[in-house]
């Protein structure tokens, strides 16, 4: 009998087929058991990549079925809360994808359920997994740029057009709009890097005559000695830096995103050890003095690599090691979103408490 842990994902949309499938199917200790869709073109992608794992209509399929010991949400955020909390309270350990819920209350008795479960409730804040993201991190934790002064980060697209089929996103539903999609990838990547701010300014609209949903954002964290700003917008034919940051020593920029996104929806298999290297010219530039050491030019990337996010769950669920994305972080950015809606709603700088 298997040992493995038992996974079944709920939906398979670009965040099932991308972000969760691939993974748990190469990293040890996992067993791809169920996935839930209806859509006849995912059945046949499912059947060819993973002929082993049953494909069930709905979430309850894989919730009621004993056997599963970990549940992954990938279905609209408007049904994170629902699964999630069904799942826990059936005694399975639980990812959920970003964002975490709609609401910080929904959050919050997510993480009681699953205290009150003993299971571990983790959110995929998959970009803490990137390579641009622990380039970041590497250069704060070392001090080289000194004592931040600045920072900004920026998550441009294109598309002027609705999106075929009028995708859930667009539409005027809770969760909906690219700060809920996108700005929680930049909200907990500042959170992690530097904590809670004190305060925060919003702007969130939306630019495209149509847009239903927000498609702009412009949201200031306040911290004591310095303010990040988090930008996103849809009609950015050159996109921002994706990470600038100014500090005592020197400066940091970097384009460019992260290639595991694109490497896997381009059908390949996260495997080898060269798997999320980004190539030299999207590495970040630098421009600092040292301890009297002068340096400009390129910093080469850390490796990004999602399947670390898969190991340490493994490890989290087998008793391990601690969960290294915990649900009160995600809670947070959940805290921050709201303060960003009321700040942009009432055009003024709202004090995170």
């Amino acid at each position: 009998m298997s040992t493995n842990i038992r996974t079944g994902i709920i939906g398979y949309g670009l965040s099932g087929r991308v972000f969760h499938a691939p993974f748990i199917d190469v990293v040890e200790g996992y067993d791809l058991t169920k996935i839930s869709t209806s859509r006849p073109e995912s059945i046949a992608n499912i059947e060819e990549r993973y002929p082993v794992t049953a494909v069930v209509p709905d979430g309850k399929s894989i919730i009621d079925d004993p056997e599963i010991d970990l549940v992954i949400v990938t279905s609209p955020n408007t049904d994170h809360f629902r699964w999630s909390r069904e799942a826990l309270l059936a005694g399975k350990h639980v990812v959920v994808e970003k964002p975490f819920t709609v609401s910080v209350e929904e959050a919050d008795e997510l993480i009681e359920i699953a205290r009150r479960q003993q299971k571990i409730l983790t959110v995929y804040h998959n970009r803490r997994f990137t390579s641009d993201t622990r380039t970041v991190k590497k250069l704060l934790d070392s001090g080289l740029l000194g004592e931040i002064v600045d920072y900004e980060s920026h998550f441009d697209r294109y598309r002027t057009n609705p999106r075929p089929g009028g995708a859930w996103r667009e539409q005027p539903l809770p969760g909906s709009g690219i700060f809920y999609d996108l700005g929680s990838h930049l909200i907990d990547q500042a959170l992690w890097f530097f904590g809670m701010p004190e305060a925060v300014t919003a702007e969130i609209n939306h630019q495209r005559a149509w847009a239903k949903a927000d498609d702009h954002f412009d949201v200031r964290l306040h911290y004591p000695t310095f303010t990040a700003t988090l930008k996103s917008g849809m009609i950015c034919r050159i996109p921002g830096p994706t990470f600038m940051l100014h500090g005592t020593n020197g400066s940091f920029v970097k384009y460019g995103l992260d290639v595991q996104e694109a490497t896997v929806d381009g059908g390949a298999i996260p495997r080898g050890k060269e798997w999320g290297r980004e190539p030299e010219n999207i590495w970040g530039t630098i421009n600092a003095e040292y301890k009297g050491v002068k340096m400009q030019g390129k910093v080469e990337s850390e490796r990004g690599d999602y399947r670390d996010y898969f190991i340490n769950l493994r490890d989290a669920i087998l008793g391990k090691t601690a969960i290294a994305v915990k649900p009160e972080e995600a809670r947070n950015v959940m805290y921050i979103i709201e303060l960003a809606f009321r700040s942009s709603k009432e055009k003024r700088t709202i004090e995170v408490k």
